[in-house]
């Protein structure tokens, strides 16, 4: 009863929440960014978000906690909403400190793919704010594997025709369904940490995280591995012939008034 009671109490304070972005003086959506790198360059390519809700009866809760509750009405339509207009003015903030990235992500339950017009929304959303289309990647959760359909697929491949970016998360771990892949038409897939922990333990293993790469890489989309830390994961990823890295080495999630070039 009492794990009931919490996913109503989180429940109604994303509900009551979404209309004003406002709580106690803190942004009730407040996101934060990490950059992703490429690993010959070690330059900054992209930015994954994260969003954080502030909330005034339960306090900060992190997108584990309340990402399923809201997915289970259109709570979370208003989520995204809120996300990617903080997205938009990062990324506008970003280009203004000239920072060459390719795109920054955003958020996406599968359930906002099949709302009416999503394509068209999103396409005159981007133009009023007068940002391009292919600076935004589309985060997809892993459940999309599983409780997606040919909808899903289809609009993906439309709003990809548009200029739109989109990648899976969390690939390739124990509860990864590897052949539903091949349904979505994603242009990145960022690899689980239960693949990526594989990578320098042994050649054994080294070939078991690059049969992952080749297998993303065979559907022409370009693997990511997260939750690298060392510059030996690095190497080892980049002889698997994967490109980009996540994790601490890349660097940490921060709010975007810190994200700043390594020089500066």
């Amino acid at each position: 009863m009492a794990a009931d009671n919490t996913v109503n109490d989180i429940d109604i304070t994303i509900a009551n929440e979404m209309p004003n972005d406002n709580v106690g003086g803190l942004r009730a959506v407040e996101m934060f960014f990490r950059g992703i790198r490429e690993i010959e360059s070690g330059s900054v390519n992209f930015f994954q978000s994260k969003t954080r809700l502030n909330t005034p009866g339960i306090g900060i809760l992190m997108p584990e906690n309340y990402r399923d509750v809201a997915e289970l009405s259109n709570q979370c339509v208003s989520l995204f909403d809120l996300e990617l207009r903080q997205a938009l003015e990062a990324v506008k903030k970003f280009i203004e400190r000239d920072f060459f990235f390719k795109w920054l992500s955003v958020y996406m339950p599968p359930r906002v793919l099949l709302e009416r017009s999503i394509e068209q929304k999103l396409v005159a959303y981007m133009e009023d704010w007068q940002v391009d289309l292919n600076k935004i990647c589309f985060e997809l959760p892993l459940k999309i594997l599983v409780e997606g359909n040919v909808k899903h697929s289809r609009i993906i491949e439309n709003m990809r025709n548009r200029g739109f970016h989109f990648m899976i998360s969390g690939f390739g771990g124990n509860n990864s369904p590897l052949m539903k892949l091949s349904d979505y038409p994603v242009d990145y897939v960022m690899l689980s940490q239960e693949v990526t922990s594989y990578i320098g333990k042994n050649e054994r293993s080294n070939d078991a995280v690059k049969s992952v790469v080749h297998f993303v890489e065979g559907l022409g989309a370009e693997p990511i591995a997260d939750g690298i830390s060392t510059a030996n994961q690095a190497e080892a990823l980049f002889e698997a012939d994967c490109r980009f890295v996540a994790g601490n080495l890349a660097g940490k999630y921060t709010l975007e008034r810190y994200v700043r070039k390594r020089n500066e």
